[in-house]
C-alpha cells in the first residue's frame, strides 16, 4: 500500500497549490482560483505578460482512510504566463496563443513519511483562443494542452509533474456594465490521459472559476472563488483507492489595481470547504501583468 501510494500521493503542476479535484494524488492539472477580474476580456492585440503567485496550506485531507489522518502541506509556485493576442480575426474574434512555465515548491508531511521537493513542473500550451467583445459582455474560448515536463518519480512521494497529458477545453465570459460591476466566470473540463508508469487514469473533472466585483476608478474589489466536481472516476491497477472522485468548494475577498500604463496588481484569499477526496485549506494569490 505504502508504494502505491508513493506512486503518486501527491504533486503539483502548474497548479501553484494542491489543487481541487481527487484524481491521482489529490490535485488535479489547473490550479483552481488561480483567474477572477476581467477573465474573458481579451486585451488588444500585443504581447503580454502574467505572473502568478501563491502560497497554499492546508491541515486535513477530506478522505476517510486512515492513509490521510496525519496531513499537511504547504506549497509555494510561481507561473510565468506569455500571451499573444494577434490581429487575425477568426469567426469574427481575435486569435490569441499562450503558454505557461511553473515553478513549484512542496513541503508535504503525512506522519509515515515526510518530503520536501521543488522545481519545474508541466509546462502549458495554448496555441488557438479566440476572444469576442459586444458591449458591456466579452467572451473567450480555448484549449490548454498540460504537457508531462515536469519532475517525477513514481517512487517519490512529491511530485511537481503529472507525467501524463491534459487536454482541457475553455469557455469564459465576463459582463461589466457602465456602473463597474462585473461577474466573471471561467469555465474547464479536463480530460486526462493514463500515467503509464503507474496504470492509472484519472477521471475527467469540471470546475470554473468566478467573481462578482465592483471597480471605481483603477480599483476593483469582490468576492471570488472556485467550484470542482470530478465527473467520472479514477481507473486502472493504479487506482488503489477506487474511483476516488472528489470535489471542492473555495471562496474569499479579491482587490485589484490597474494602473495608468496598464501595469495590474491583483491579490486574493481563497479558503476551501466541503471537500471530498483531497486537501482542503487555504490560498493567497499575488498576480502582476503588463504589457510587453
Amino acid at each position: 500500500m505504502f508504494k502505491s501510494l508513493r506512486q503518486g500521493i501527491f504533486f503539483l503542476a502548474v497548479s501553484l497549490c494542491p489543487l481541487a479535484g481527487a484524481t491521482e494524488g489529490g490535485g488535479g492539472a489547473y490550479a483552481n482560483g488561480a483567474d477572477s477580474f476581467m477573465v474573458a476580456a481579451l486585451p488588444p492585440p500585443g504581447n503580454y505578460l502574467v505572473s502568478y503567485n501563491a502560497y497554499y496550506r492546508a491541515d486535513e485531507f477530506a478522505n476517510p482512510s486512515p492513509v490521510f489522518d496525519s496531513f499537511k502541506v504547504e506549497s509555494y509556485a510561481s507561473v510565468l504566463r506569455a500571451i499573444h493576442v494577434s490581429d487575425k480575426k477568426i469567426l469574427g474574434g481575435n486569435w490569441a496563443m499562450l503558454a505557461f512555465l511553473p515553478y513549484v515548491n512542496v513541503d508535504l508531511d503525512m506522519g509515515f513519511a515526510s518530503q520536501r521537493r521543488g522545481g519545474m513542473g508541466d509546462i502549458i500550451v495554448d496555441p488557438f483562443a479566440i476572444g469576442w467583445h459586444s458591449g458591456n459582455w466579452h467572451w473567450a474560448v480555448g484549449m490548454d494542452i498540460y504537457l508531462p515536463t515536469g519532475r517525477y518519480d513514481k517512487d517519490q512521494l512529491v511530485n511537481i509533474g503529472r507525467n501524463y497529458v491534459t487536454l482541457e477545453p475553455i469557455f469564459a465570459f465576463t459582463y461589466r456594465n457602465p456602473a463597474g460591476y462585473e461577474f466573471s466566470m471561467k469555465t474547464m473540463f479536463d480530460y486526462n490521459f493514463e500515467n503509464t508508469d503507474t496504470n492509472y487514469r484519472s477521471g475527467k473533472e469540471l470546475h470554473a472559476d468566478f467573481i462578482a466585483a465592483k471597480h471605481w476608478g483603477p480599483w476593483a474589489v469582490g468576492v471570488g472563488g472556485y467550484a470542482y466536481q470530478q465527473v467520472t472516476g479514477d481507473s486502472g491497477g493504479g487506482a488503489v483507492f477506487g474511483d476516488f472522485k472528489g470535489r471542492v468548494y473555495a471562496l474569499g475577498p479579491q482587490v485589484s489595481y490597474t494602473g495608468p500604463t496598464g501595469f495590474n496588481i491583483s491579490g486574493k484569499f481563497q479558503h476551501e470547504f466541503d471537500a471530498r477526496n483531497k486537501p482542503e485549506g487555504d490560498k493567497l494569490w499575488i498576480t502582476f501583468s503588463f504589457a510587453l
